[in-house]
């Protein structure tokens, strides 16, 4: 193998991502649209008065083009190098930044009775908690990541690979909350495609998430 080829993809792994841009990925990677639009969703039952908590919020991206006024707006964040940005950032302008442990990242440290709206993209979630902060007729509002995400590939690299969230499926998701008495105004699911034009791209993208590939290293994965 190439030493200048190996190097380059170690860069690869080292790059590391903040919050939740995958700008480094531009040009290399391509997606298939998901058949809905979880922005415009969500902007069509935000109205500016409402208490608004973002879960998981990374980096605090989606949040801010909902545009909703940062006295509304509190979020949650687990990722300390999300929090260190945070701080620096939402933060100054208003919003409140509630810093969870890792082990706790479904956490809501608000009262209850006290929100309108919940959203959630890709973030673990406890429907009893959710279902306590919601003021009667608020709404939650997620998209998630679903237990069989990238298992073709997660598999290619390890045959012995196990979805870490096995339950994290839609029916189970919906029945959960509907247990807890709540209406089901939309629910989809969609497996889009996903396609890399080179492997260097594979290599970043595989070591940022590591509970889908677990263990990765570019030398052992791709070379052994």
């Amino acid at each position: 193998m190439n030493k200048e080829k190996l190097n380059l993809w170690h860069q690869e792994e080292q790059y590391g991502i903040t919050g939740w841009d995958f700008s480094h990925l531009d040009g290399r990677w391509q997606n298939e649209l998901l058949p809905w639009n979880y922005r415009k969703l969500v902007l069509s039952y935000l109205k500016s008065d409402m208490q608004l908590l973002d879960m998981g919020t990374g980096g605090g991206e989606l949040l801010k083009t909902f545009h909703h006024p940062s006295n509304r707006t509190q979020v949650t964040e687990a990722w300390q190098l999300n929090i260190n940005l945070l701080k620096h950032t939402i933060a100054k302008q208003g919003i409140k930044v509630h810093a969870l442990s890792a082990k706790y990242e479904d956490a809501l440290p608000v009262k209850n009775g006290s929100l309108n709206m919940i959203t959630n993209s890709h973030a673990a979630f406890n429907p009893k908690l959710i279902k306590d902060k919601l003021k009667t007729g608020g709404y939650f509002i997620s998209q998630q990541v679903g237990a069989l995400n990238n298992y073709s590939l997660s598999r290619f690299f390890d045959s012995d690979y196990v979805p870490a969230y096995p339950d994290n499926t839609l029916l189970k998701t919906v029945a959960d909350f509907q247990n807890l008495g709540f209406e089901i105004l939309l629910a989809k699911e969609a497996q889009p495609s996903m396609t890399f034009f080179d492997i260097g791209a594979i290599i970043y993208y595989a070591s940022i998430i590591p509970w889908e590939f677990p263990d990765f290293t570019a030398y052992h994965s791709l070379l052994n």
